[in-house]
């Protein structure tokens, strides 16, 4: 048994096709078929169904290639460990982040990183909350930008910075013209959502319950520019975190919540065990906004 089994075999885990996991692999589907039969025999046991349709794991199967990501995991801290010892402001680091913030936050953030680690090459990942926090704890990538608060074991996480929510409403809408808005007039909206997987829509959900607002189960975009579009076409309202607001642009108007702000935390989240700490924790110095 080796380490290159072991990628061999979370890799058709992950594909459930032998083909799509000889190519993330970068070996041919008859090298990579044949050491995984010779790993079956080896241990004893058959850790793939096979079928013409499918390709599933056994119940063995997926203990073992649940301990398989960990082994890898460890292995590959094994290397970062060393590499960091010997200058752990070079070579690659992953960052993460969810749709409705990288788009926004990474243009702003990555030119001051090149500055701040010139010799590190940054790999930037745009995910949804949970593959970001199942990247991280595989390994994958080194830290990630999440909303708080973050559960997980094994996670360490710090806070940057608080992105204010706004409704977002055409300039032809009557509440374009409120200096902020309360729930008795948002509750009369049609209130459109992004879908399901996206950790602001879990957030707006949370708002509207606390509201006592009812959100358009028939709406659930893909992106917020869709949202956007559709709020410039007056067929509803959104909620929209600054981030995202380009104020130059007109058709839109953006209103505070009445009373206390309501904003989503966003905090940098990584690996306990991450060998890149000195990294994570120089970034979070730099770039907090606490």
């Amino acid at each position: 048994m080796n380490l290159r089994e072991l990628e061999y075999i979370v890799a058709v885990a992950e594909h459930k096709h032998f083909s799509r996991a000889a190519e993330e692999c970068f070996v041919s589907q008859p090298t990579l078929s044949s050491q995984i039969k010779k790993l079956e025999t080896e241990l004893g046991v058959t850790l793939f169904e096979r079928t013409n349709k499918q390709v599933m794991l056994t119940s063995v199967g997926e203990r073992i290639v649940e301990a398989a990501r960990r082994t890898l995991v460890e292995a590959n801290t094994i290397k970062e460990t060393a590499a960091a010892a010997r200058d752990p402001f070079s070579g690659t680091y992953r960052l993460g982040a969810f749709p409705t913030l990288a788009s926004y936050l990474f243009p702003e953030i990555i030119p001051s990183f090149k500055k701040i680690f010139p010799d590190i090459r940054v790999v930037l990942i745009e995910e949804k909350t949970e593959v970001l926090m199942e990247q991280i704890h595989n390994g994958k990538i080194d830290a990630a930008f999440l909303a708080m608060p973050v559960e997980g074991e094994g996670l360490l996480t710090e806070h940057i910075f608080d992105d204010k929510l706004f409704v977002a409403v055409s300039d032809s809408h009557p509440l374009a013209r409120e200096e902020s808005i309360d729930a008795k007039l948002l509750a009369r909206e049609n209130l459109m959502l992004l879908d399901e997987g996206h950790c602001l829509r879990n957030q707006s959900l949370e708002i509207c319950d606390f509201m006592g607002i009812s959100a358009d189960a028939d709406v659930r975009a893909t992106s917020l520019e869709t949202l956007r579009i559709m709020v410039e076409a007056n067929t509803g309202v959104t909620i929209m975190p600054e981030i995202a607001i380009d104020r130059s642009k007109s058709g839109l108007s953006y209103i505070p919540f009445a009373g206390k702000e309501v904003v989503r935390s966003i905090g940098l989240a990584r690996r306990q065990t991450c060998a890149r700490s000195a990294v994570f924790d120089q970034f979070v110095s730099r770039f907090s906004r606490t």
